[in-house]
């Protein structure tokens, strides 16, 4: 009986080269077991900073660390297969300078096994991203909504409506230029996602954008309804799952006050066989 071929990793020229075709499905994971779970759909995965935020409970992502990063970058990594790993950057990882931005990026690629690395910015990170790609380390961009700078951009808010259109396609036009092999488009105007996605050669992966870009992302927790602080406008939930987990509680607790769990299948008897 011939063995089918092992399944091939994807890879950034896999991801790039899906310019124009079939969707790009990406999502967030920060375990081995959803890794696991979304490694047979997806294209690429994403240990997003926000992991500090659905997971550790803090307020911003600004208080993730490379540590945190790194923890949970090897915990996807042992879940995936197929899908491309990508890992975020945090804040202060990689804004002082390329050569800080490269020591990083090296950092998380060797402790982590991630095939890239993704960083906000637009224009003004274009030297960073260069100065990484020629040293051989793929970069996922991020512009528009870019959360490490959210204090600078006021608070979570829309970006590149009206005049500021010409920010973000700069933003967009820089990126490409400096070798980055795809780029985030977070809540930007769907019409201006459109422009980007024809104007610029590397997919465009939305999320709070357009059905029109090359791909699309969501927090994984997000879109199965775990996390539940609150919603953002663009989030589908496809599943609620802290209502589940509640309901489940619930009659867990209930079970053990009335003493009906456990019940005689979940106990061990004096005699018979068997752990």
């Amino acid at each position: 009986m011939s063995q089918s071929a092992p399944q091939k990793t994807l890879t950034a020229s896999d991801i790039r080269a899906r310019k124009g075709q079939d969707p790009l499905v990406c999502l967030t994971a920060y375990t081995t077991p959803v890794a696991q779970l979304v490694d047979a759909e997806c294209d690429l995965v994403l240990v997003g900073d926000s992991v500090g935020m659905v997971l550790h409970g803090l307020p911003s992502t600004l208080g993730v660390t490379m540590e945190m990063m790194i923890l949970h970058g090897r915990a996807v990594a042992r879940g995936i297969e197929r899908a491309m790993l990508v890992i975020d950057m945090p804040f202060g990882s990689y804004e002082e300078s390329p050569a800080q931005a490269f020591r990083n990026a090296a950092r998380l690629m060797a402790e982590t096994g991630a095939a890239a690395v993704k960083l906000e910015g637009g224009a003004h990170m274009a030297d960073t991203i260069r100065f990484i790609v020629e040293r051989g380390i793929p970069v996922m961009a991020h512009i528009g909504l870019t959360p490490q700078a959210v204090n600078a951009l006021g608070g979570y808010k829309v970006q590149g409506r009206a005049e500021d259109a010409e920010r973000i396609h700069a933003d967009a036009r820089a990126v490409t230029e400096a070798g980055a092999f795809s780029v985030v488009l977070e809540k930007v105007p769907a019409t201006l996602a459109d422009q980007i996605t024809d104007e610029i050669a590397i997919p465009t992966v939305g999320i709070g954008a357009s059905a029109g870009c090359d791909g699309q992302i969501l927090v994984i927790d997000d879109m199965l309804g775990l996390f539940d602080a609150f919603k953002p406008k663009f989030v589908k939930r496809y599943a609620d799952l802290a209502k589940d987990a509640r309901d489940a509680i619930r009659a867990y607790a209930a079970e053990v006050r009335s003493r009906s769990f456990p019940a005689p299948e979940h106990v061990f008897s004096d005699e018979g066989k068997g752990a």
